[in-house]
């Protein structure tokens, strides 16, 4: 006899990982891409404020 299986099937739990130890290059390299983060978000952030590049917004013909 064949059995039913309604839905999706669940997907299996993956162990939880352990804390990784780091070396003092893991540490660094971890840090500077934080940094590198902060710094683009922060120019993103500026970027937005300013609005369009050029501040003449749309480009206009001189016909009228």
């Amino acid at each position: 006899m064949s059995t039913k299986q309604g839905g999706k099937a669940k997907p299996l739990k993956k162990p939880k990982s352990d804390k990784k130890d780091y070396d003092d290059v893991d540490m660094a390299n971890l840090q500077k891409k934080k940094e590198e983060e902060k710094a683009l978000k922060e120019l993103k952030a500026k970027a937005q404020q300013k609005g369009s590049f050029g501040g003449s917004g749309l480009k206009k013909s001189g016909k009228k």
